[in-house]
């Protein structure tokens, strides 16, 4: 197993520890709320520091518990979030499709991860493009070929609002890190 994995069995479940990235406002815990609660509140405020949940998903037989960490998009609270970001086997990094500095903001954010991480080139991160329900400032196109550029991260484009994607996102980051753990 490669040294960034640091996964816990709890019986026959395995627990991985999931990291949402992304400037302030892009829908990171809107996101977190969807997929592990159903719900979206149209007046979610920004994350002060962090929030966690969880959720058990199956696949190919096997079970996970994610922990998903919800950190805070806005500079002033750095020291904050980037403690949470050591022991994570997955990272969904987050843009508005409404917002392109958002989109634009993506290499800071991957950067500040590997950093605070200190994860190797093959982790499994997410690109989510969120707010498919709102006028694209970002084309899917734009977004794939950033990806591409990146290392071949994976892609996802997402509606918290009207939950298009959501589930899809996250099991896509999970085959990802299930592909990426696997035995060479």
């Amino acid at each position: 197993m490669s040294n960034h994995r640091r996964t816990k069995s709890r019986g026959r479940c395995t627990v991985l520890k999931v990291v949402i990235l992304g400037d302030g406002g892009v829908g990171k815990s809107c996101l977190m709320n969807r997929f592990v609660s159903d719900r979206f509140d149209e007046n979610s405020f920004h994350t002060i520091g962090v929030e966690f949940l969880s959720k058990e998903i199956e696949l190919n037989g096997e079970t996970y518990s994610l922990q998903i960490w919800d950190t805070a998009g806005q500079e002033r609270f750095k020291s904050l979030r980037t403690p949470f970001y050591r022991g994570s086997d997955m990272c969904l990094l987050t843009f508005a499709l409404d917002d392109r500095q958002s989109f634009q903001n993506l290499d800071t954010w991957r950067r500040e991860f590997i950093h605070y991480a200190d994860v190797k080139a093959d982790f499994p991160f997410m690109v989510v493009g969120n707010k498919l329900d709102l006028p694209r400032a970002v084309t899917k196109e734009e977004a794939e070929s950033y990806c591409t550029a990146n290392g071949d991260l994976g892609y996802c484009e997402t509606s918290a609002k009207d939950a298009t994607g959501v589930e899809s996102a996250f099991l896509a980051c999970l085959r990802r890190y299930v592909c990426t753990d696997a035995p060479q």
